[in-house]
């Protein structure tokens, strides 16, 4: 879109170090040079460090970006303060993990993975993989006080129940707003 005049501005990708090399990397293998001419002039790989504080412009938020101490591989959640004061946290591609929890307790949403039902744990193995189920997300969002649950990264092989089923199962432990996404769905940040 850059290339074709059809793109305006900058594109920021807010990273840890791993995560930048690796798309930098990435990039000088499989673009041609008028693509790659991009990377680091229009297209911004940021690199951010734990418990880093940035200010997202171009949607006004806050953001302070958190190690989530996977053992599998460095990653990063983040915890977002809206222009209206609401605290939006993300944890990543793994369960809660205790040391975050400063920046994530009391938050107005939590983003959680879920990747499958309670029931379904032999099935899917979530716990084999670092993932939880939906069970897991409600007793944390309850543990931790938070008032909306946001559940994604999930299985897609019962698409057809999978709102219904998961946002039942997070009731058993949360009993604030759960939300299921389909992918592409918006969520009205707002209480």
């Amino acid at each position: 879109m850059m290339q074709a005049g059809q793109y305006e501005g900058n594109f920021s990708i807010y990273c840890h170090d791993e995560v930048k090399e690796m798309l930098e990397t990435f990039c000088k293998m499989t673009l041609v040079p008028k693509l790659f001419q991009y990377i680091g002039d229009r297209i911004l790989l940021i690199e951010v460090k734990d418990q880093e504080e940035v200010m997202i412009e171009s949607i006004h938020m806050k953001m302070i970006c958190f190690d989530i101490h996977s053992t599998k591989a460095k990653q990063f959640g983040f915890q977002g303060i809206l222009v209206d004061g609401q605290r939006i946290t993300c944890l990543g591609d793994e369960p809660f993990h205790p040391s975050c929890e400063n920046l994530v307790k009391g938050s107005d949403w939590l983003l959680s993975e879920a990747f499958c039902l309670y029931e379904q744990k032999e099935q899917f193995r979530p716990y084999e993989k670092h993932h939880s189920t939906a069970l897991d997300a409600g007793r944390v969002a309850k543990q931790l006080e938070v008032k909306n649950l946001i559940l994604y990264h999930t299985e897609d092989k019962t698409l057809s129940t999978r709102k219904q089923a998961y946002k039942k199962e997070a009731e058993k432990e949360f009993f604030g707003s759960i939300y299921v996404p389909d992918d592409l769905e918006h969520i009205l940040l707002s209480q």
